[in-house]
């Protein structure tokens, strides 16, 4: 609140809408000037187009004395945007006082704006650091995962540690790909896919890895997950990129159990069959798709866009 260096005005504001109000008298206390002044200031503003009327000014309901009763009128009001302006324009030793306390004002407001931003950045770090540590330590616990495994979980975390910085890049909606992704050039055939689980489901049986369960569709859950992979949205693909598609595949699998049993075998399937029909370099190894689909299936549903991007981001690995 600004108030002048000998503390003689201290003005009485309306606090509304996100922005505080003043009236043209007390513009006028407030930069001793007359309201004269103030209305040429304010109308000056208009006129050269630096503010619009509708979004700075508003009428608000004030009691006034008259004649020894209280009568209540609708009162000009001007927001922050218009007292700064009109105190930039005027000239008082007030004027001056306020436009250098203004300036230093928002000086510091701007300075403590962008630290205010750069901690949430921080902040946002820390939080899904703390998502993926909680994940890790839940799918140790639950899955008993000997050595090996956990070794390969634990070399993912610490890949994706180097992924902070590209994560707090992105846009508020944290889908958007990694720099390297590449546009997505065809669709997973639902076809070749229940061809490729009736394979697979049989060499398992072969080897007795694979109860009677395994494989058995839940209705028609696997064309679903396929067909939402291929949504547009104002008639833009939804996913763009392969690797993001590859990425939802794995995920909707394994979370949405189209399948009685096998799902996290099947994700990982389906996800290796799309990675090579799109042509991706498979980089992970098979301890490492293991620990990644394990991590999956243990997530939270908050943490989905979590998952998603540590997906995409090991793809590269």
């Amino acid at each position: 609140m600004y108030e002048a260096t000998a503390g003689e005005v201290r003005v009485d504001v309306r606090f509304q809408d996100d922005t505080v109000w003043l009236t043209q008298s007390q513009m006028a206390q407030l930069f001793e000037r007359d309201r004269s002044v103030i209305t040429r200031h304010i109308r000056n503003a208009y006129d050269e187009q630096e503010l619009e009327p509708e979004a700075t000014s508003a009428k608000f309901a004030q009691v006034r004395a008259e004649g020894g009763r209280s009568v209540s009128r609708e009162v000009d009001h001007y927001n922050l945007d218009m007292i700064i302006s009109v105190g930039y324009r005027v000239k008082s030793l007030r004027g001056t006082q306020f436009r250098i306390w203004a300036t230093q004002t928002l000086r510091d407001h701007l300075v403590s704006g962008y630290t205010l931003n750069e901690r949430r950045l921080a902040e946002r770090g820390l939080d899904e650091a703390r998502q993926t540590l909680d994940l890790l330590a839940r799918t140790l616990r639950n899955q008993s995962l000997v050595s090996e495994t956990g070794s390969a979980v634990l070399h993912i975390i610490t890949a994706y540690a180097d992924t902070w910085r590209l994560l707090l890049e992105y846009d508020e909606d944290r889908l958007k790909a990694p720099r390297d992704a590449q546009p997505a050039t065809s669709a997973l055939d639902f076809h070749r896919a229940h061809a490729a689980i009736n394979t697979f489901r049989r060499d398992l049986a072969t080897k007795g890895e694979a109860s009677p369960l395994f494989g058995n569709p839940r209705g028609d859950a696997l064309e679903a997950i396929l067909g939402n992979l291929e949504q547009t949205m104002f008639g833009e693909p939804l996913y763009r990129s392969r690797e993001e598609k590859a990425a939802h595949l794995l995920y909707f699998v394994v979370k949405d159990h189209p399948f009685t049993d096998g799902n996290k075998r099947i994700g990982s399937l389906l996800f290796l069959l799309y990675l090579a029909q799109e042509g991706i370099e498979r980089r992970l190894e098979p301890s490492a798709l293991t620990a990644l689909t394990l991590l999956v299936a243990e997530s939270e549903p908050a943490n989905k866009d979590l998952m998603i991007r540590l997906i995409m981001n090991l793809m590269g690995k």
